[in-house]
């Protein structure tokens, strides 16, 4: 499976992006897709994933409300809605696919599949 991430860009603070995930070479709805950021100087932290046959989800605290993850398995995509961004979400932001019916969302090893980065800046 190959994972291309998009959306990424400058925004400001209060704004809004949507990131996409898209899929090939697979079944894209066999997999559990999670959304990781990675600011320069941090480490890589999850952020949202979203399982592949209920469609329930799971956010990290800090983009709780303000954050929507969905999919669309026609379409071979994962979506990331980021609504009311801060600066501090300035980061590379990554997809991910894991095989696991029960990933461990933010064990980085329980992913099977990395997209590469796009990038998401936001200005204060």
């Amino acid at each position: 499976v190959q994972l291309q991430a998009s959306g990424g860009g400058l925004v400001q603070a209060g704004g809004s992006l949507r990131l996409s995930c898209a899929a090939s070479g697979g079944t894209f709805s066999t997999y559990a897709v999670g959304w990781f950021r990675q600011a320069p100087g941090k480490e890589r932290e999850f952020v949202a994933g979203i399982r592949r046959n209920t469609g329930i989800t799971e956010y990290a605290d800090f983009v709780k409300d303000r954050f929507t993850i969905s999919r669309d398995n026609a379409k071979n995509t994962v979506y990331l809605q980021m609504n009311r961004v801060k600066p501090e979400d300035s980061a590379v932001y990554r997809c991910a696919a894991s095989n696991k019916y029960w990933p461990t969302w933010r064990r980085v090893s329980d992913y099977d599949y990395w997209g590469q980065g796009t990038q998401v800046t936001v200005s204060s």
